[in-house]
């Protein structure tokens, strides 16, 4: 099993920036990814930025440039960097991770809202 525990949502203007956290403890050995994915409301859930532990990365396309997904294996704990946010950057953004041993894994979701 591997719990994770997400931080560092909120409400942001436009053209502003949030960095997002997720520690993850348990059976962390068995990680090979972790990242992001997030869902508007009335929308289905979507990958966001995801990074294996080989040290590939997959990003959205809207997020190219912007976002920034990174790992801090000391910690057990994966980073979004948001910059440059637009309110379609708006909804509930969980973080994710995948194991060889137990399959995946959710965080419980934090929001984040990108309005003037």
């Amino acid at each position: 099993q591997v719990q994770l525990v997400e931080s560092g949502g909120g409400l942001v203007q436009p053209g502003g920036s949030l960095r997002l956290s997720c520690a993850a403890s348990g059976s962390i050995s068995s990680i090979v990814g972790m990242g992001w994915y997030r869902q508007a409301p009335g929308k289905q859930r979507e990958l966001v930025a995801i990074g294996t532990t080989g040290g590939n990365t997959n990003y959205r396309d809207s997020v190219k440039g912007r976002f920034t997904v990174s790992r801090d294996n000391a910690k057990n704990t994966v980073y979004l960097q948001m910059n440059s946010l637009k309110p379609e950057d708006t909804g509930v953004y969980y973080c994710w991770v995948s194991t060889i041993l137990s399959g995946q894994y959710w965080g419980q979701g934090t929001q984040v809202t990108v309005s003037s």
